[in-house]
């Protein structure tokens, strides 16, 4: 049975990752409606990028 360090770290991996998925879905829905750059979706969705991509990144190196 996983310890609680384990468990907490698995679920930030998976919720970082649907952060990511989240996003991109926010992008392409943005793009597929006919958004600009700078329009609400696509800065919404490049900040759950990032932060997804971030929190895995960090999370996964251990910092």
């Amino acid at each position: 049975m996983p310890d609680g360090r384990g468990v907490h770290r698995g679920a930030t991996l998976l919720l970082s990752a649907a952060m990511v998925v989240i996003g991109l879905a926010m992008l392409v829905r943005t793009l597929g409606a006919g958004g600009g750059p700078l329009t609400l979706g696509m800065v919404l969705g490049l900040l759950f990028v990032a932060a997804g991509a971030g929190r895995f990144y960090f999370t996964w190196r251990g910092l």
